[in-house]
């Protein structure tokens, strides 16, 4: 029995196989909300293909939200690739507005017109209208959950409009509330303190903040940042062209926003094309994904490999340099890494623009210096304790500091003149980088070695 309970703790996807199994519906919603969301995330991915294909048919439609929103973006797609439309559809409508967007958005046109032909109309409207607005963009940010009022109302029929939907309001950790116009054109902004301090038959255009600060349903993500910052607010009102209030930001969104961009530009730096890859997916796919880059990436190292082609009398002369040709390489490939890092994270941030590649490079310049002047030395001193001979010590180092040059400039520079060209710097900076800094790392020690070869092999 102690060991049951072992193997439940430890594989807790068994137990949810097991449910579904029995056809225990309700022991399975109870057993889900026991668990972390971690721990959910690792149950679905661990899940056999079948188990994963009902499991959210197994569930009542606010449950499976809930299993939704706690699950990847690739995770939840793939459980409602296989739901039934009607289920699903009931499934997307418990979800906030900005979740049903987002994941109508990433579906297949054919399963996503299925899905919201199934949803109650005003909401399938509203939901392909926010799904059209791109993802990065305050229309895709924005949720349309907040409360407004017309500037005529009385404080009293707030208060009492607010506890009469105590229970709907409950989830939306409301700041903020809205005034508008009988056009529903943003008129100004409540706070709830003013709004329980004021006498009850005054009107709320009498104590609201005139016109907020807000933002248009176009706006990108440094906007978005730089007008949260200026005004510190939690949520910025969206308005459409006319001025209209449709929907509104909350800073915790914007900032889950940037950190995903972030972590796909890291992933496709690693050469994961295609956006997010669980092991859970298809084999095919998976492998689909990283071959679009590997491949490339082969015809992009024969160049670096020319080099030492060019060389072969050299490397065949001294012998030692095959063991530092490597070291150099990778070195110089880390040095270039971290700059390529800061740049996509200041691009990220909106820190720095195409416009400052040659501020970013002499920025870098001056790590790479002091880094390569640094990392050579310590290469030298390690060829000239093992080979105990001083020519070889100076070519490896002089090699190391001037390809840390190298690397650095093209690190730092390369990703904002890919943005410039409009080309991914996320994708393609990785293999630039590489064959260039091996290119010219195998360069320099091969030439230098090639002019010091009477002080390396001494007649």
């Amino acid at each position: 029995m102690a060991d049951n309970v072992v193997l439940d703790e430890d594989r807790p996807w068994q137990e949810l196989e097991r449910l579904l199994d029995e056809g225990s519906h309700d022991n399975l919603e109870a057993y889900i909300a026991d668990l972390a969301p971690s721990d959910v995330a690792r149950c679905i991915a661990r899940l056999d293909a079948a188990h994963r294909d009902i499991i959210l048919g197994a569930l009542d439609a606010g449950t499976a939200a809930e299993l939704l929103e706690q699950l990847s973006d690739a995770q939840g797609l793939a459980l409602m690739e296989h739901t039934a439309p009607d289920k699903a559809a009931a499934i997307v409508q418990e979800l906030p507005s900005d979740s049903q967007a987002d994941l109508i958005a990433s579906m297949p046109a054919e399963s996503a017109a299925s899905i919201l032909g199934e949803m109650d109309p005003d909401v399938a409207d509203a939901t392909r209208a926010l799904a059209a607005y791109p993802a990065d963009s305050a229309g895709g940010l924005m949720v349309r959950e907040f409360v407004f009022f017309l500037g005529t109302s009385t404080v009293r029929e707030v208060i009492q409009d607010l506890r009469r939907r105590a229970d709907e309001l409950e989830e939306l950790a409301i700041q903020y509330i809205y005034v508008v116009d009988e056009s529903g054109v943003l008129a100004g902004v409540l706070r709830l303190r003013d709004v329980l301090l004021a006498k009850g038959n005054r009107l709320v255009s009498e104590i609201m903040i005139n016109k907020p600060a807000a933002v248009g349903v176009t706006a990108g993500l440094e906007e978005l940042l730089d007008r949260f910052e200026a005004t510190g607010f939690l949520g910025l009102p969206v308005e459409d062209e006319q001025g209209r209030l449709v929907g509104l930001i909350h800073r915790a969104g914007l900032d889950e926003a940037f950190d995903e961009r972030s972590e796909l530009r890291r992933l496709k730096s690693q050469g994961i094309v295609g956006g997010e890859e669980l092991r859970s997916m298809p084999v095919l796919r998976r492998s689909s994904r990283r071959l679009s880059w590997l491949s490339v990436n082969i015809l992009l190292n024969l160049l670096a490999a020319s080099v030492i082609a060019a060389y072969q009398d050299t490397l065949s002369s001294v012998i030692a340099l095959v063991v530092f040709l490597p070291i150099i390489s990778d070195m110089s490939g880390c040095s270039g890494n971290q700059a390529v890092a800061v740049s996509m994270r200041e691009l990220t941030l909106g820190v720095i623009k195409p416009i400052d590649v040659f501020y970013v490079w002499r920025k870098e310049l001056m790590v790479g210096a002091i880094n390569g002047v640094v990392l050579g030395l310590l290469v030298g001193l390690l060829a000239y304790l093992w080979q105990d001979n001083l020519a070889l010590a100076l070519v490896v180092g002089l090699a190391l500091a001037l390809n840390s040059l190298v690397a650095v400039s093209i690190g730092g520079a390369v990703p904002l003149v890919l943005q410039r060209l409009g080309k991914d710097p996320a994708l393609a900076s990785g293999p630039i980088l590489t064959t260039l800094t091996d290119m010219c790392g195998f360069f320099f020690v091969l030439r230098f070695a090639t002019l010091a070869m009477p002080y390396l092999v001494p007649a």
